[in-house]
């Protein structure tokens, strides 16, 4: 094998990241044993490299997004589209995500660009969201009105506390955020879709098979 493409996850950083994002320069601080075993194995492929001919690319993407989505994102999916309200609106945050489109053209760059060799990338879309934001453009790719209301974020993490789920609200209303400069100037990479585009594809399977 020449090179050998692993994907990994921006939660080798942390859970939260300051308002500029991550860079690959961050040291490793995984939080769970998910994040932690990916970073285990980028070590091992590491030290693989260094004792064969074999090239190692690494690529550490958000949320991924698109059709087929599961686990928190297509729960907030099926709640927007039901009309849910959601006391989400006083959260401004910073969010990176990726839709899998994005993801798959990035994976042909690193490999197939002279440059990818041996190199760790971060990889998002274009530009970052909130909280509020993606359930407006979720909205839209829906065609509904997005129901929110401005809880008090100390509110949230008052529920959070009381019903046992306060590192899911922290993570919901911090941040997580990439800097994805460092493949955009050695691969000249740039995602092919916005994200409009890829919540539209996704709100399509959703119509078609999704709700099945």
């Amino acid at each position: 094998v020449k090179r050998f493409i692993f994907l990994s996850t921006t939660k080798i950083a942390g859970e939260l990241s300051p308002l500029k994002g991550f860079s690959e320069n961050d040291p490793a601080r995984p939080e769970d044993p998910y994040g932690l075993s990916k970073w285990e194995a980028e070590q091992a492929l590491a030290e693989i490299s260094k004792t064969t001919d074999m090239e190692v690319v690494i690529l550490r993407p958000p949320l991924v997004y698109g059709p087929g989505v599961k686990g928190n994102f297509l729960t907030l999916f099926k709640a927007i589209d039901k009309g849910t309200l959601l006391p989400l609106g006083a959260i401004q945050n910073q969010r990176s995500l990726i839709f899998v489109g994005n993801l798959a053209d990035a994976i042909v760059a690193a490999a197939t660009h002279p440059s990818a060799a041996n190199q760790t990338f971060l990889v998002s879309d274009a530009g970052t969201v909130s909280t509020p934001s993606l359930i407006a453009n979720i909205a839209t790719s829906l065609n509904k009105k997005p129901r929110l209301i401005n809880m008090p974020l100390s509110l949230l993490k008052l529920a959070g506390t009381l019903t046992g789920k306060s590192g899911a609200i922290q993570r919901l209303i911090g941040s997580l955020a990439v800097d994805t400069s460092k493949i955009r100037a050695l691969l000249n990479w740039q995602p092919p879709h916005t994200m409009a585009e890829g919540l539209e594809i996704t709100a399509e399977w959703w119509h078609s098979d999704g709700k099945e």
